[in-house]
């Protein structure tokens, strides 16, 4: 994995991020869509563990399409609330890839 794929991973991760706090003023969504972070989040824990490598986790990110939205589906009550997918799944990303044993901010 190259440091410039790594790089363009982390930059649309951040930006979703960013998008995910701007959810904020909107409570109900800004809560559905946290909702459906936490479970990607802990699906990539169950995935990868707790100790690995931005890598590795661009790795993961090249595949999640397949579970991301079984993973978030989990806690939607109903299909039209995974209308934000591709936002959930970077967001958590982001959220999880602080915890690689070689990020730095």
């Amino acid at each position: 994995m190259s440091s410039a794929e790594i790089e363009i991973a982390r930059g649309s991760w951040a930006d979703a991020h960013r998008r995910l706090l701007d959810t904020r003023l909107d409570h109900a969504r800004h809560e559905r869509l946290m909702s459906q972070v936490d479970a990607v989040v802990a699906e990539l824990r169950k995935r990868i563990g707790e100790t690995f490598t931005l890598s590795e986790l661009v790795r993961e990110y090249a595949r999640a399409e397949r579970w991301v939205r079984e993973a978030a589906g989990a806690v939607a009550e109903k299909p039209a609330e995974l209308q934000d997918l591709a936002l959930v799944e970077d967001a958590a990303f982001y959220l999880y890839a602080r915890a690689a044993v070689d990020y730095e901010p």
